[in-house]
């Protein structure tokens, strides 16, 4: 496949984990900040928004730095072939694809915290959400960020 449909196949589907999220974060931002109290008293269809709050900034957070990433490279057809993604982070952010490796890999440290499960922890539930919630918009600003940096390509 060509680099171009690729990085477009990529697209696609962070443009559809982006929409969900984008929704879920809608309709849940009223929450925020939560507290553990808070958190205890949601009903069955606010848990469920929030589980897709949850799963879209995971698939997001996934897509982008498995598919997306390693496609704007091929797409810009940057020398030498980086085998660690620390390497193709700092890449992308040399060349202005993303601002910060390093604000990618506090994205990344969020999505592994979702893996874990804390059901009677709503202390740290509520902690985890919290930072996700800020942490989405700025996901999604990457997302939109690195979509105008492709299209020079």
């Amino acid at each position: 496949m060509n680099p171009r449909l690729r990085y477009n196949a990529a697209q696609d589907i962070c443009q559809t984990h982006a929409e969900r999220l984008s929704w879920a974060i809608a309709e849940i931002k009223g929450h925020f900040p939560l507290t553990p109290a808070e958190l205890a008293q949601l009903t069955p269809l606010d848990l469920a928004i929030f589980d897709q709050f949850i799963v879209r900034f995971s698939k997001l957070q996934d897509a982008m730095g498995a598919k997306l990433l390693p496609a704007v490279l091929e797409l810009t057809q940057e020398q030498g072939e980086l085998k660690a993604f620390i390497d193709k982070l700092n890449r992308l952010e040399k060349i202005g694809a993303i601002e910060s490796a390093e604000e990618w890999l506090e994205l990344r440290e969020m999505r592994n915290q979702f893996a874990h499960d804390y059901p009677e922890e709503l202390e740290i539930q509520a902690s985890l959400l919290n930072k996700a919630f800020k942490l989405s918009e700025r996901l999604l600003a990457i997302l939109e960020s690195v979509s105008h940096f492709a299209e020079r390509y």
